[in-house]
C-alpha cells in the first residue's frame, strides 16, 4: 500500500468516517448511517455484545459502491449495507466476498446470492412520510397524482435517484404504478418532469430529520422511518401508500472482498441476522428477512394488510440491470 492510501486510511478510521471524534475502529461498515434504519441503536448493540467497535457512517447505496470500487486495491471496509440492486452491483464488480452469515437457511432464496456474495437483512415498502403539522392544513396526499397539484409546491422531497437506492426505488415504484416497467421507465421520467414544477427538493443523504422539522413535509421514504417519527420520536406523521401501487424492496450486506477486519466483519454480519439482530430491526419498524422476529405487536403499529396490498416486487436482477440506464435518463430529461 503506498503512502497516500496508508494515509487516507489512518484519517478515515481517526475519523470514525464521517468527521466525528477521534476513536479507534475494530470494523467499518459503510452506509450505517444513525439516524437510518436504526442503524445507531444496532452498531451500539454490537459493542455491547461483540465488543466491536464501529464508526457511523453516512454515506449511501451509490456511494458507498463508487467508494468499494475506489478502493479496490486497498479495501477500507469490512461490510456493506445497500439496496439490492447495488448489492447485486457490487458482486458483479467483485469486490464483495462470499459469506454465508448465521441463518442463512432462513433466508429466502430470492432475497439471496447463491455463492453468499450478498443478502438481505431486512426490506421496507415505499411510500410518503408525511409531517402533518407542516401541510398548513392542506390534506394528506394518497396518491402520485396528489403529489402533482400545485398545492403541494415546495412541500416535496425525494432522494436523488441516481446515488441513493431509496430514491431509485421510489423511481421504480412510481414507474410500476403508472403502467412502466423495468423495459420501460418513461412513466417515471415524466412522472419526474411534471413533479420538477412543484420544485422538489432532492437531496443525496438520508433527510429523516428534515422531515421531522417540518423542512420537508413530504418525502417520499420507506414505512419504517415514518413509523419510527410517529412511535420513536412523537412525531405528528401519517405513511401513505399511494393508491395507484408501490413497492416493496429489501435492503441487504456484504462481506468486502480482502477487508482489513474480516473476522469482524464476519461476526458483525452473523449479528445482523441472528435472532437478537432481527428482533433490534422488527422493533425499528423493518420487516425483518427473519421472519419469527416479527412480533404480534410490532405488526400492529404497522398499516393493515389491505394497504400494503397495493405494494409488489420486481425482479431485483433486472432492476439492478437498468440502473445506469434510468439514471442516464434521469440526469438527462429530468434534471
Amino acid at each position: 500500500m503506498n503512502v497516500i492510501k496508508q494515509a487516507a486510511r489512518v484519517a478515515l478510521l481517526s475519523l470514525g468516517l464521517s468527521g466525528g471524534v477521534s476513536y479507534a475502529a475494530d470494523a467499518i461498515c459503510y452506509n450505517c448511517p444513525p439516524e437510518w434504519a436504526n442503524w445507531g441503536g444496532q452498531l451500539q448493540l454490537i459493542k455491547q455484545d461483540l465488543g466491536i467497535t464501529i464508526p457511523m457512517d453516512n454515506k449511501n447505496s451509490g456511494q458507498s459502491l463508487s467508494q468499494l470500487l475506489a478502493e479496490k486495491d486497498s479495501p477500507v471496509a469490512d461490510v456493506v449495507y445497500y439496496g439490492v440492486s447495488f448489492g447485486i452491483k457490487a458482486a458483479e464488480k467483485d469486490v464483495v466476498a462470499p459469506y454465508k452469515p448465521k441463518n442463512w437457511d432462513q433466508i429466502p432464496s430470492g432475497l439471496k446470492d447463491p455463492q453468499g456474495r450478498w443478502f438481505a437483512i431486512h426490506s421496507g415498502t415505499i411510500g410518503f412520510f408525511v409531517n402533518k403539522d407542516a401541510l398548513d392544513g392542506r390534506p394528506v396526499p394518497q396518491s402520485w397524482a396528489d403529489l402533482l397539484k400545485p398545492e403541494y409546491k415546495g412541500m416535496i422531497g425525494y432522494l436523488d435517484p441516481t446515488s441513493a437506492f431509496v430514491g431509485y426505488a421510489s423511481a421504480v415504484a412510481v414507474n410500476q404504478a403508472l403502467g412502466g416497467s423495468t423495459d420501460d421507465f418513461s412513466p417515471a421520467i415524466n412522472y419526474f418532469k411534471e413533479l420538477s414544477k412543484n420544485r422538489p427538493i432532492v437531496p443525496k443523504q438520508t433527510a429523516y430529520a428534515r422531515v421531522i422539522s417540518g423542512e420537508i413535509p413530504i418525502l417520499l421514504d420507506y414505512d419504517f422511518n415514518a413509523y419510527r417519527a410517529k412511535y420513536k420520536d412523537g412525531a405528528n406523521v401519517e405513511f401513505v401508500i399511494p393508491k395507484e401501487g408501490s413497492l416493496v424492496v429489501p435492503y441487504v450486506m456484504s462481506a468486502v472482498k480482502n477487508s482489513p477486519h474480516p473476522d469482524n466483519g464476519h461476526k458483525v454480519l452473523d449479528f445482523v441476522l441472528s435472532d437478537k439482530g432481527q428482533r433490534l430491526w422488527a422493533e425499528a419498524y423493518l420487516r425483518p428477512v427473519i421472519t419469527s422476529a416479527m412480533t404480534a405487536d410490532i405488526q400492529k403499529k404497522f398499516l393493515p394488510a389491505s394497504e400494503y396490498a397495493r405494494a409488489a416486487t420486481v425482479d431485483f436482477g433486472k432492476m439492478a440491470e437498468v440502473q445506469n440506464g434510468f439514471a442516464e435518463r434521469y440526469m438527462t430529461e429530468v434534471r
